[in-house]
């Protein structure tokens, strides 16, 4: 069987050549996805996954990305879903599951507490129970209850000074036992300390090869009584059902319908995207504008994915400058790049841009955060966008009132001009439709109905990491407990740039009739909350309601609110 990367696009190499691999849709990353707050779209996508792994005869694909956003700085947190367990488990479930109804298996990851990148083939996250079962555990609980993954995948780190790969409370009594799963454990790649000791804890296959050579360990330990054969048995066990599941559900002759692909991309991706501002309705673009300046290299150049193991060879990518041209029918659109690929501005660049901007009714200037600024490997130094992104917008709101700012990027970034413009519209990491889904949006023809899946910070120093992140020397300290994200910022009154669950609409909503149906209950009953929702605005629209609650008689210290 075949395992291959692609949390949101199939990444098969050519000949295991890994700068050449086969071309597949690449879908909007999971910090996108689950800003659509919508479970039925993030199946659909994953069905779409399975019929291309499918066809590129692939039996598992190696995610999704279940791990808490523990800090906006973490390197990998466009491959995450969200700071909140109950939002991130209900994405995953919901992929899982489109993923697996098409006969291909899923290896969620990365189990569990991989937060940061710094050292994490080495570092101990040092998380005390219940933290890990408020907190870091849910996601993956949920998921391997109501979608039985096939795979999961340990994490690199040590929990608690165990390495994930050997770690016996973690794949065994809790994945295994307690929770019930059903398939079997994968190392990440290189994530093996000590072989018979995976054995013996429940880490069922090695990833890559080892020649050999962990094999000859576990004969040996065999052979020596330090591991015993029975357990060994109960692992391969585990691992040929698996195997032999992905051999059966093997479907040939599946051809992809990459148009139809391209257009679902589109359609993910323009349900993901967060309208964070719109002072005096300036979105959507009137089609009585007749000037527009598109500024910024990422109009014409976008970056629709992330840095790392999951890069994606797409079928075809769509940019918004040209897809705002085919919607924009009669309106007259200029272009200036405003900085360099690597971030770098100059003064002929901005004077360009600020030339065209004078010209204009309107201005959609596209920024961001480039390839280098965040990626597998490494975590963010700060919360920056590069100095001439933000140079240019300031720049150029100077000479121009109506400044709408499109964001591309994959975690949250600070906004030190955010008072300065009209509108700003978080696109995240889009994948190859995402200029199109972008056009849709900014003209209207899609409302915007993303909420944000994690809290944008206004700096840094208002993180609940703020002062160890990430972590170095060996130990990360989880300190803040279940603290993270909105939790945190609730609890210490901290005012956040944009708070989680938010983002703006072309139209409104009004709530009525909320019941429950009883008040009272036991932790085994069920309460059901009920209400009326209208769209008391003037154009159609989705709204996500979101339910927090709030535990008033307790000894135990605990959030203001929880989703």
């Amino acid at each position: 069987i075949f395992m291959k990367d692609k949390p949101h696009g199939l990444r098969k190499d050519e000949d295991f050549d890994f700068t050449n691999s086969v071309p597949a849709t690449c879908f909007p990353t999971a910090s996108a996805l689950a800003s659509s707050w919508n479970p039925a779209l993030a199946q659909k996508m994953g069905e779409a996954l399975a019929i291309e792994s499918q066809a590129n005869d692939v039996q598992i694909l190696l995610g999704p990305g279940v791990n808490m956003k523990r800090s906006p700085l973490g390197g990998r947190n466009f491959e995450y879903f969200s700071e909140d367990p109950i939002l991130a488990g209900r994405i995953a479930t919901a992929y899982i599951n489109g993923v697996q109804s098409q006969g291909i298996g899923t290896s969620m990851k990365h189990f569990a507490a991989n937060n940061q990148e710094t050292e994490r083939m080495s570092n101990s996250s040092n998380v005390d129970e219940r933290t890990l079962n408020e907190i870091y555990f849910p996601a993956f609980e949920m998921a391997v209850k109501e979608a039985q993954p096939w795979t999961i995948m340990c994490s690199y780190n040590k929990l608690n000074g165990v390495y994930a790969s050997e770690n016996k409370y973690l794949l065994n009594d809790i994945l295994k036992e307690k929770w019930g799963f059903k398939g079997f454990v994968v190392s990440d790649w290189g994530a093996v300390n000590d072989r018979p000791l995976g054995v013996e804890a429940g880490l069922n296959l090695e990833m890559p090869s080892s020649g050999g050579f962990n094999n000859k360990k576990i004969v040996e330990a065999v052979k020596n009584g330090t591991l015993a054969e029975a357990r060994l048995d109960e692992i391969v066990i585990e691992t040929l059902a698996v195997t032999l599941k992905a051999k059966d559900s093997h479907k040939k002759g599946i051809v992809v319908d990459k148009p139809k692909h391209n257009a679902l991309a589109r359609q993910v991706s323009g349900e993901c995207i967060v309208l964070l501002k719109n002072d005096n309705a300036i979105l959507p673009l009137s089609t009585s504008v007749k000037k527009i300046a598109v500024i910024g290299a990422f109009g014409k150049t976008p970056r629709y994915q992330g840095a790392g193991s999951s890069q994606v060879k797409p079928t075809q990518v769509e940019n918004a400058y040209d897809e705002l041209q085919k919607l924009s029918k009669g309106t007259s659109l200029t272009y200036a790049a405003g900085y360099n690929s690597d971030g770098t501005s100059n003064e002929t660049m901005i004077a360009e841009a600020i030339q065209n901007a004078k010209n204009a009714e309107k201005v959609l200037i596209f920024a961001g955060l480039p390839d280098i600024y965040e990626s597998e490997g490494y975590d963010r130094a700060n919360m920056d966008m590069p100095a001439g992104h933000n140079q240019l917008i300031e720049a150029v709101a100077k000479v121009n009132m109506n400044v709408v700012v499109v964001l591309m990027n994959g975690s949250a970034v600070s906004m030190p001009w955010k008072k300065e413009v009209s509108a700003i519209v978080e696109a995240y990491l889009g994948g190859q439709a995402g200029g199109g889904a972008i056009a849709d949006v900014l003209t209207g023809k899609v409302n915007p109905s993303g909420k944000l899946s994690e809290t944008f910070p206004m700096r840094v120093e208002d993180t609940p990491t703020a002062t160890d992140f990430p972590s170095k020397d060996g130990n990360a300290n989880y300190g803040e407990g279940i603290y993270i994200g909105y939790r945190y910022y609730d609890k210490r009154k901290i005012e956040p740039n944009f708070p989680f669950g938010y983002g703006l609409s072309y139209t409104t909503f009004s709530y009525s009739d909320i019941n429950t149906n009883t008040a009272s209950a036991k932790d085994t009953d069920a309460i059901i909350i009920s209400l009326k929702v209208k769209n008391t605005g003037k154009v159609a629209g989705k709204e996500v309601v979101q339910l927090y609650v709030h535990e008033q008689d307790t000894q135990l210290s605990r959030p203001e609110n929880e989703l």
